[in-house]
């Protein structure tokens, strides 16, 4: 089988260098190619004239300032920075589960499961989340709150949150 492969690769050397004027045929060629005149350029694209503009906005309103047009003495919700945080603050809402409830008296108190097992009891005015959530009313099938939230432009927003009681 070797002496096979050889006779084919001889063949196939053989094949090419036996043409008789190949070498002279293709220097012919390449000296044919290199002296065509090179075909013309495209013309260069005209340059669009455009209007100058000056900027003059000093006078004007700093658009990044923080005010917004509001005075920064405003009421309004803003977070308790001097409210010692409780327990369920620490966690994100969503992965805070509500498992039941209890009736002391004529109030409800919640139970909320944390991520770390943990049941904790919660009642109106219980701050849970981690965007000052303050429990507004228990219920039976669930615990609505209301957390604040930056507005962007250095306010807050009151924004309605609830858990509901998990279906297990």
């Amino acid at each position: 089988m070797p002496a096979r492969c050889s006779c084919w690769l001889a063949g196939c050397v053989r094949g090419v260098t036996s043409t008789p004027g190949g070498a002279p045929n293709l220097q012919e060629w390449v000296a044919n190619v290199r002296a065509r005149p090179a075909p013309p350029l495209d013309p260069l694209p005209v340059m669009q004239q455009f209007e100058t503009f000056e900027y003059a906005a000093q006078d004007m309103r700093d658009p990044f300032s923080t005010a917004f047009g509001r005075d920064e003495g405003a009421g309004g919700p803003r977070p308790d920075s001097n409210r010692r945080k409780q327990t369920l603050e620490q966690f994100p809402l969503d992965s805070l589960d509500m498992v039941g409830t209890l009736h002391t008296g004529a109030s409800m108190v919640g139970l909320v499961m944390a991520p770390d097992k943990v049941t904790y009891r919660v009642q109106v005015g219980s701050y849970l989340g981690q965007n000052d959530g303050r429990v507004t009313s228990v219920r039976e099938d669930g615990i609505e709150l209301v957390e604040l939230v930056p507005d962007g432009a250095g306010g807050w927003l009151e924004r309605p949150a609830s858990i509901a009681l998990e279906d297990n």
